[in-house]
């Protein structure tokens, strides 16, 4: 039997598939395989811990196109990455805003095609989409597949020194659901830094579920920082798709502080040897909120390197979880994949939930899996209380440098920086 968030998801496709952009029957096919299961439940394994069936109260109408106006001043009040130099790349409630994007004039070796404009024109890039092929078999990537209105298509050819930033910004005060996607492809022998925020008022239940999809060619550096900043009632739902040539390196960061409910997936694919990829996460998380970050690599090819380190800190009565597997077919030998995810406990009501995974069907490789949960260390609190220091900070100084070790990873120093006052802020709040 569907539930009453089931039954709103049919009527709203069927209100929305006649004014969307693109193939019809694409969509159609996406809902459909969606529809068949409905919303995933806690009976389905990679969703046990998130039981978007319960925690999915109700469907937000999607958001329309703001004027010029309320989108500047979204813009305009928008803080996160906001001291960071990069190509500014705006979304306001969910749809592109190419107002002030002089495209003759990007730099050199980057190319922006808006999606709506490419879905309804049938574009050539368009073939690179869903990167990851196993991804279309999970339910948060169909319901972005289904009702995606809007995003932009980037190529990057050569070395792009300036970072891309992606500003995702809701303006509306009332709930409102958004649908996008975004698809950058980088050539071989590209190197870029990918900045991605999300920020979103407090007070109203916004439901984003966004998708970013890297193809990553030969020989590329990819870096790729990722801030939720979503309002306090928002339930976020966010993907990663990432497919990685040979010789390339991809460095990956989610750091989550906002959103009532959280979902980030991570699925990425080895499609060349001799390939790296550092994907880490921070959370932070207090009051009742959920963050899940869930994460699936497969070494689809020999002699890949993989390491994953997740940091959370829970406050509150917050739950966190953690999921993340390892796929290593049985051809995939030399493969060197390890996963790590800490939790830090500051209250006796907050939850964590770890399930690291380890699929392996290869016998010469080097690959192991770990997960630890605990308070603060009391003689490192009692140490630096001995020096003079009040409880809150000598335990701001502790977490800190907790989640420190997964944000050293970032190269772009601006965008470290940033993050770093992020978690400083979160502290501040705290206390």
């Amino acid at each position: 039997m569907r539930t009453p968030t089931e039954t709103a998801l049919v009527q709203a496709f069927d209100a929305a598939k006649a004014y969307l952009p693109g193939d019809v029957e694409s969509r159609a096919q996406a809902f459909e395989t969606f529809n068949r299961n409905g919303l995933p439940h806690r009976r389905v394994e990679e969703f046990k811990y998130t039981d978007l069936r319960k925690l999915m109260h109700d469907v937000a109408p999607f958001a329309v196109k703001p004027s010029s106006t309320t989108a500047a001043a979204a813009l305009s009040a928008a803080r996160a990455f906001v001291g960071v130099e990069a190509l500014q790349v705006p979304f306001v409630d969910g749809h592109f805003v190419s107002d002030g994007i002089a495209f003759d004039q990007l730099p050199e070796g980057v190319e922006i095609v808006p999606l709506a404009e490419a879905l309804a024109s049938g574009h050539d890039w368009l073939a690179h989409l869903s990167p990851v092929p196993w991804a279309k078999d999970n339910p948060v990537y169909q319901l972005n597949s289904s009702f995606m209105a809007d995003g932009v298509m980037i190529k990057v050819t050569g070395a792009v020194a300036t970072p891309i930033h992606l500003r995702f910004v809701t303006a509306s005060t009332a709930a409102v659901a958004t649908a996008t996607r975004v698809l950058v492809l980088v050539d071989d022998g590209a190197s870029v830094t990918i900045l991605e925020t999300h920020e979103s008022p407090h007070g109203a239940a916004h439901q984003p579920n966004d998708v970013i999809e890297l193809v990553a060619g030969d020989n590329t550096n990819v870096q790729h920082v990722r801030l939720n900043g979503e309002g306090d009632e928002a339930l976020a739902l966010s993907t990663l798709a990432v497919k990685i040539g040979a010789d390339a390196f991809l460095n990956s960061i989610n750091v989550v502080a906002g959103s009532a409910v959280s979902r980030h997936q991570v699925f990425a694919m080895f499609n060349g040897e001799n390939s790296k990829a550092q994907i880490n996460g921070v959370t932070m998380i207090t009051g009742r909120q959920h963050a899940d970050s869930t994460l699936m690599v497969e070494h689809a090819v020999p002699h890949c390197e993989s390491r994953e380190l997740f940091k959370t800190v829970i406050d509150g009565e917050a739950t966190g979880v953690f999921q993340g597997k390892i796929i290593v077919p049985s051809h995939a030998q030399k493969t060197d994949g390890r996963m790590m995810s800490a939790a830090l406990l500051l209250s006796d009501g907050g939850t964590m939930y770890n399930k690291p995974e380890l699929e392996i069907f290869a016998d010469d490789v080097q690959c192991a899996h770990g997960a630890t949960c605990g308070q603060l260390d009391d003689e490192l609190l009692f140490y630096l209380m001995a020096r003079g220091l009040p409880r809150k900070e000598a335990e701001s100084l502790l977490v800190q440098a907790f989640l420190g070790q997964a944000i050293e990873f970032v190269e772009n120093e601006s965008a470290r920086d940033s993050l770093i006052a992020s978690v400083e802020g979160w502290l501040k709040a705290r206390a």
